[in-house]
């Protein structure tokens, strides 16, 4: 028998025999990978994970609490957070948690994912407020990471031309404070591998920072500094993540969180300058805002000789000498205001915003960025709103670009009973419309030029068995990127959870995903082919006790285009964990087999990672992965993280390509993270 044979049967017993692991945040890891499999695996979510930290501590007094607040509880769905406080008005305050039994569309799962989260506790912040409390109350945190890629790639060597100027060390040094309900105040330091620390006129390659008020009087918000804008459901103006369509149906509907302070370290999601939240009524706020940054662009020149923008990058890397001389090429101008209607059953916003740049974009008539933006100078208007009718909840967004066209969504959630809910959602952008600040839910990486109809539903017989369902189908009228004419495809998912008990826990989930795409073959007519993609995965998560837990998984995938390429790619793993209360250590490892043709056949799995650490792996070629993450709490407020991860490719002598070509079989990664508390 073969070694990779092997490999596998020994893993394939290891899955169905002895139960020990997981203790991952399952929200946490379920974000990760949609976000991932949507494209978006460089999305950085340390913030979010900091907010949940934080609520864990502070956490939500339930009794005096607003839709905003609990929007930041990724658990609650806008149905269910608008049927809280329909509670609240009808039955008057919660006298214990057990009643949020009784609310509509709290099942089991949502109330336990929500209770390490909530309390019943009185808050008054302003009142307990003093001058010697501002440290002694507040929450401090010092974080140091470093991170390095043990092999040297390619880029690192000493060669002619291309190469990166830098170092091959990872950076990232951050400081927050934060007083709950008052304010906060948060910097960060961040350096890429490759790039270099102190060499140039700006020696911190990425300074983030900003100061926050909260509460009051009239100012509900006050941001100086870096900040981001979400408001409706992300056609207008949206910035940071965004969820997408996933297993939780609900994820379709946006929640807005309106103007928040930044701490994540991605480069290019945030605006800087100031911004404010100010309540003029008691259901009327408006958020004034401006921004002026430096982004770092691509500039070509014309056939008259002027600079004209190419595209604006948003990796934030600058290891080589054209990346350095890209960064910060573009000054960027955004100023505008909101004003929102804020009650219940009714919510209703209206934004008005411009974005200006000192050079101009010029797209190629000849591509499909045909109807991209052209010009310096973009309007944008938006309308939103949601609202609630008996146990319907109605959403939905209009924007208008000027110059450029119309984009709209239109979405229904309701619980048509205890055990099953449903969502429904039409979308319409027009080829023509424009936002650099948009992250509404669509296929294309741009909202723009793309017709869709969504329909999602949950079903929750029993507290043992949770069934959900979605089938997006959506048309693009005109061209877009690699095909080259109009086309049309569906995206479904269905997943099966099984908890017989509070030890176990067995999902099954079955993905397709049908598009067309140019034709690989040279011919002058145009002409698109058949793109599918199937997968299907089985998940297996056992606790023993309070210290040991396992999880194991199988995700099999194929992916065909046309008559011609079919692969046929699978991936298993095993993850044990330790968790040792009160022992100072804890830890987890992965040990995992795949074998996918190529890239196109990718699959993803969220894998630990330090602290605020990106967790969320794509898997391709034949190999093996490993990983294994230790913590130890040297003292109360200080911990030490570590972290070693090893790709292994025993049929390959090189790995990557470009610059992060290595020369050799494996790739290793070391990641070690100090945080103080005080």
């Amino acid at each position: 028998m073969s070694y990779s044979l092997c490999f596998y049967f020994s893993l394939l017993l290891c899955f169905v025999g002895s139960p020990l692991f997981a203790q991952e945040e399952e929200q946490v890891k379920n974000l990760r990978e949609n976000l991932a499999e949507n494209g978006k695996e460089e999305e950085d979510l340390s913030a979010f994970e900091e907010q949940l930290d934080f609520f864990r501590k502070h956490p939500v007094d339930l009794n005096h609490t607003n839709a905003e607040e609990l929007k930041k509880l990724i658990c609650l769905s806008p149905l269910q957070i608008n049927n809280f406080f329909q509670h609240l008005q009808v039955n008057g305050k919660l006298l214990d948690l057990l009643e949020l039994q009784s609310i509509s569309g709290f099942d089991p799962e949502t109330i336990a994912n929500l209770q390490p989260f909530v309390s019943l506790n009185l808050s008054t912040p302003y009142a307990a407020l003093k001058l010697k409390n501002l440290f002694r109350q507040a929450e401090q945190q010092l974080l140091l990471r470093y991170g390095r890629t043990l092999e040297q790639q390619k880029g690192f060597r000493d060669l002619p031309g291309s190469r990166y100027l830098g170092s091959a060390d990872k950076l990232f040094l951050s400081y927050k404070y934060q007083y709950p309900k008052i304010g906060a105040i948060s910097l960060l330091m961040k350096k890429d591998a490759g790039e270099t620390i102190g060499r140039t006129k700006t020696p911190i390659d990425f300074l983030s920072g900003n100061l926050a008020f909260f509460n009051y009087r009239r100012i509900q918000k006050l941001v100086i500094g870096d900040y981001t804008l979400q408001f409706g459901q992300g056609l207008s103006l949206w910035s940071g993540f965004s969820l997408g369509k996933g297993p939780d149906v609900t994820s379709v509907a946006s929640k807005d969180l309106g103007l928040k302070p930044y701490t994540s370290s991605n480069e290019t999601a945030f605006f800087r300058g100031i911004a404010s939240t100010i309540q003029l009524t008691k259901k009327l706020y408006l958020t004034p805002f401006y921004s002026s940054r430096k982004r770092d662009a691509s500039l070509k020149i014309d056939t008259t000789g002027q600079l004209t923008l190419s595209t604006i990058s948003e990796s934030g890397l600058h290891r080589t000498a054209a990346e350095i001389r890209n960064r910060k090429r573009l000054s960027e101008t955004v100023y505008g205001t909101s004003l929102q209607y804020l009650s219940n059953p009714l919510n209703l916003g209206v934004l008005a915003y411009q974005t200006r740049y000192d050079h101009t974009f010029s797209p190629d008539p000849d591509t499909y960025k045909k109807y991209s933006f052209e010009g310096q100078v973009l309007n944008n208007f938006g309308f939103h709103y949601n609202s609630a009718f008996q146990n319907i909840y109605f959403y939905g967004e209009l924007a208008k670009a000027s110059p450029g066209g119309w984009a709209g969504l239109q979405g229904a959630m309701t619980s048509i009973s205890k055990s099953i809910s449903m969502v429904l959602l039409y979308r319409k952008y027009d080829k023509n419309y424009h936002s650099f600040f948009s992250q509404a839910i669509g296929e294309n990486t741009e909202t723009s030029n793309e017709k869709g109809l969504y329909l999602g539903l949950n079903y929750l017989p029993n507290a043992h068995w949770k069934f959900a369902f979605y089938f997006d189908y959506f048309k693009f009228p005109k061209k877009k990127y690699r095909v080259d004419t109009a086309s049309s495809g569906y995206e479904a998912l269905t997943q099966l959870v099984y908890t017989p008990s509070k030890q176990l826990k067995i999902t099954f989930r079955f993905k397709t995903e049908k598009k067309q795409q140019n034709s690989a073959a040279e011919i002058t007519i145009r002409s698109l082919e058949k793109l599918l993609k199937n997968s299907f995965r089985m998940d297996c998560s056992w606790k023993l006790n309070k210290k040991f837990s396992s999880q194991q998984r199988i995700e099999l995938i194929q992916y065909r285009k046309g008559s011609q390429l079919h692969e046929l790619g699978y991936l298993i793993y095993q993850d044990l964990d330790y968790t040792g209360i009160p022992s100072k250590i804890s830890g987890n490892i992965r040990l995992a087999y795949f074998n996918t043709p190529s890239y196109q056949s990718r699959i993803y799995a969220y894998e630990s990672d330090v602290l605020y650490g990106s967790g969320s792996g794509g898997y391709y070629g034949q190999g093996i992965r490993t990983f294994l993450n230790l913590r130890y709490r040297l003292l109360k407020r200080l911990d030490l993280w570590g972290r070693y991860a090893l790709y292994y490719y025993p049929h390959q002598k090189v790995i990557s390509s470009g610059l992060d070509e290595i020369r050799g079989s494996k790739k290793s990664e070391l990641k070690l993270l100090i945080r103080h508390q005080f």
